[in-house]
C-alpha cells in the first residue's frame, strides 16, 4: 500500500470525482453516515474515495462510479471514522509495530500516536529512530513522539541512555514525529528544570504537540506549574476531579483504558453527569499487552467500555476520531469522514457493540469479519537492537538476600504494594521476621521480595526490596526485563533460588519474561528486540503470555493483569513507591529511601 499522498497533491483528482468527471477508486453505498463533526448519524448516504482520501460524502454517488471502480454496498451499516489512539507505547503489545498495526487494523484501529520512550531507555535515539523509519512503512497511520524523559527520573534510576534537548530538536525534523512524548518529569517541570524546559521549548519552536503526564493527585501549585509549562494532555488521571482539572486548564483528559488501567469510568461522569464539553476528552489505550489486543480489541475495546459507563455513542466516537485528530493538529487530516481526509473508515452494523466488519485504511481494505486482508512485510531490526541483556555474571541465590539490622529479631519493613488496575501504588509497611541475620518474606501476609537487576551496563547490581498485592503463595518467581521506564530487570518471587534461576534464564534468551516455580520453567516469553518486543506474529506472541498469565495464577496471583502490575513496579514517576537500580524510591517525594522504617 503506496503512503498517502499530500491533499494539495491529489486535490484537483478529488474535486473532479466530488463532481463527477473523473471515477472513484472505490464507493460505499446506502450506509448510515456517522458524523462526526455536527454529531449525528445520516441515514442513506454513499462514500466515494479517490487517492486514498474521501472525494465525495453524500446522498448518491452514482455520478463517481465508473467502470473500474469497485462498489461496496453497505446495506444499512454505520459508516465510523476508521479509531484513532491518542496516546500508546507499541512496545507494551510485547511485538514490533508491524506486528501491532497487524494485530489492531482487524479491531477499526487506522491511526496511532505512539511514544517509543521505552526503547529509548534501551537503545537511545537510535532505537527511537528504529520504530520511527518501522512506522512510516505501514499502511496505517502510526505518528511518533518523540521520548522526553530518558531517564524519567535522573538521579533516581539509570536507563540504558539519555535523551536531551539537541536529541529533541533533531528529531523534530524527521517526517513523521508529531510531538514530545509524555513529559513524565512533573516535579521537573514545576520547578523550572533546564532540560524538561529546553525539550519542550524544541517542541514548541516546530508548533507540534507536548504530551503530559502528571501523575499525582495534587491538584495546587505544582499542577498549575506543570500546567503553565506547557504539557497539552495528561492520561495519568484516574478521579472526576482529575479530568475537571485538566479540561478547565485547557488541557485534553486522555482517558485510558489499558490492559491493566481503568480509568475511563470515573473521569468520563465529567460528561456523562456535569455535563462539560466532551471535546475536551480523549479515549486512549496506553498500554495494552499482545493478549488484550488480539482476544478482546483495541480502540474498539475503549469505545464500547466507554458507551457501557452511560456516554452517548456519538460522544464516545468523538472521543476515539475527531478530538484525538484536533488534538495533534490533524482535523483536515483524518478523524472524520469527510472531502479531502484520510480514506479511514469502519463498517460497523451496531454502535454501542462496535463489531467491526469492514475496516478500510487509506482507501483500501484492509480487513473484513475480523481478518486482515492485506499482508504487511516483517520488518528486520539489526543486530545493535537484539542482545541487549548484560548481567556480567551469573546470578545466585544469595544475591536475593535482605540483611536485617545487626541483632533485629524482626524489621519493620517498607513494602511496594500493587493497586489492582491502577499504575499508582501504595507505600505499606510490614513486620517481618529475621533468621540467620536475614530478612524473610511472609506469604501470609502476601509480602514477597522484589528485586531491580541492573541489565545495560553489566555492573551486576540487585537492589533487593519487599513487595505485596500478588498473592504468590507457593515458591516460585517471575523475571521481566519490561520494567517501565529504564527497563533493567524486575524479579519478584517468593524464592530465592527461583529468583536466580528467572534471572539467569531470561538473560540467556536475550530478554522477556519467565515464570519459575520449584526450579520448573512454567512459561516463557522471548523478547530479543531491546528486551522489549518479539520478532515473532502477535498471535503467537499472546498465546505465549496467556500461558504466562496462567503460570503466574499457577503460583497464587489473582491479580487482574498481574504482569502489567509487575512491569510497571519501577517506575520512578508515579506514586508512591517504587524499585529503582539505585533502590527504594519515595516518589511522593522524589527521592530514595530506606527500606527499613
Amino acid at each position: 500500500m503506496a503512503a498517502v499522498q499530500p491533499w494539495n497533491v491529489v486535490a484537483a483528482r478529488l474535486i473532479d470525482v466530488a463532481t463527477g468527471r473523473s471515477p472513484a477508486d472505490l464507493v460505499v453505498r446506502g450506509g448510515r453516515w456517522v458524523n462526526v463533526h455536527s454529531r449525528e448519524v445520516l441515514p442513506d448516504q454513499d462514500v466515494a474515495i479517490a487517492s486514498g482520501r474521501f472525494a465525495y460524502v453524500g446522498p448518491d454517488a452514482s455520478h463517481t462510479i465508473g467502470e473500474a471502480t469497485r462498489v461496496i454496498e453497505a446495506d444499512g451499516a454505520y459508516m465510523v471514522p476508521g479509531l484513532c489512539d491518542g496516546h500508546m507505547h507499541v512496545e507494551s503489545g510485547m511485538v514490533t509495530v508491524t506486528e501491532f498495526v497487524r494485530a489492531v487494523l482487524p479491531h477499526g484501529t487506522t491511526t496511532m500516536f505512539v511514544d517509543p520512550h521505552e526503547i529509548a531507555n534501551v537503545l537511545g535515539l537510535k532505537g527511537v529512530r528504529l520504530m520511527h523509519d518501522e512506522a512510516m512503512a505501514m499502511p496505517a497511520n502510526v505518528f511518533v513522539q518523540m521520548p522526553s524523559c530518558v531517564p524519567s527520573a535522573p538521579g533516581l534510576e539509570t536507563a540504558g541512555a539519555e535523551i536531551g534537548p539537541a536529541d529533541v530538536a533533531e528529531a523534530m525534523a524527521w517526517p513523521n514525529i508529531v510531538g514530545l512524548g509524555e513529559v513524565m518529569n512533573f516535579p521537573g517541570v514545576a520547578s523550572g528544570d533546564e532540560k524538561m524546559l529546553g525539550e519542550i521549548a524544541e517542541t514548541m519552536a516546530v508548533h507540534k504537540t507536548v504530551g503530559g503526564h502528571y501523575a499525582s493527585a495534587d491538584l495546587g501549585r505544582m499542577f498549575h506549574g506543570y500546567v503553565a509549562g506547557g504539557p497539552a494532555d495528561d492520561h495519568e488521571g484516574t478521579r472526576l476531579e482529575d479530568a475537571i482539572a485538566r479540561v478547565r486548564q485547557g488541557m485534553r483528559a486522555m482517558l485510558r483504558l489499558g490492559s491493566a488501567w481503568y480509568d475511563v469510568a470515573s473521569q468520563i461522569r465529567a460528561v456523562t453527569e456535569l455535563g462539560l464539553d466532551p471535546r475536551g476528552f480523549i479515549l486512549c489505550t496506553d498500554d495494552s499487552h499482545s493478549g488484550t489486543i488480539v482476544n478482546e480489541g483495541h480502540m474498539n475495546r475503549v469505545v464500547r467500555h466507554a458507551i457501557a459507563q452511560g456516554c452517548n455513542p456519538l460522544v464516545a466516537i468523538q472521543m476515539a476520531t475527531i478530538n484525538t485528530a484536533s488534538h495533534f493538529g490533524m482535523e483536515r487530516e483524518l478523524g472524520s469522514i469527510a472531502p479531502g481526509r484520510r480514506a479511514d473508515m469502519i463498517l460497523t452494523t451496531d454502535l454501542p457493540s462496535l463489531p467491526v466488519d469492514t475496516v478500510i485504511a487509506r482507501g483500501e481494505v484492509v480487513a473484513e469479519e475480523g481478518t486482515l486482508t492485506i499482508d504487511i512485510p516483517a520488518y528486520r531490526y539489526p543486530d545493535f537492537a537484539l542482545n541487549s541483556v548484560r548481567l556480567g555474571r551469573e546470578l545466585r541465590a544469595m544475591d536475593f538476600d535482605i540483611p536485617a539490622p545487626a541483632g533485629a529479631n524482626e524489621v519493620t519493613a517498607r513494602v511496594i504494594g500493587v493497586v489492582e488496575n491502577q499504575a499508582p501504588t501504595k507505600a505499606l509497611e510490614r513486620t517481618l521476621a529475621v533468621s540467620d541475620g536475614l530478612v524473610v518474606s511472609d506469604v501470609a501476609q502476601d509480602v514477597c521480595q522484589i528485586a531491580l537487576v541492573e541489565r545495560h551496563r553489566a555492573t551486576g547490581e540487585v537492589a533487593n526490596g519487599l513487595v505485596s498485592g500478588f498473592g504468590y503463595n507457593v515458591p516460585c518467581a517471575v523475571a521481566s526485563t519490561v520494567a517501565h521506564d529504564s527497563h533493567h530487570m524486575i524479579v519478584v518471587g517468593t524464592d530465592k533460588a527461583d529468583m536466580a534461576q528467572a534471572a539467569n534464564r531470561v538473560a540467556e534468551v536475550g530478554g522477556g519474561i519467565v515464570v519459575i516455580s520449584r526450579g520448573r520453567e512454567l512459561a516463557l516469553v522471548e523478547l530479543p528486540i531491546a528486551g522489549l518486543m518479539s520478532n515473532e506474529r502477535a498471535e503467537v506472541v499472546a498465546e505465549k503470555a496467556d500461558r504466562m498469565v496462567e503460570a503466574m495464577r499457577a503460583c497464587g496471583c489473582t491479580l487482574n493483569n498481574a504482569y502489567m502490575q509487575h512491569s510497571l513496579l519501577a517506575l520512578v514517576v508515579i506514586p508512591e513507591l517504587r524499585i529503582s537500580d539505585k533502590g527504594l524510591v519515595d516518589v511522593t517525594r522524589f527521592e530514595m529511601t530506606d527500606l527499613f522504617v
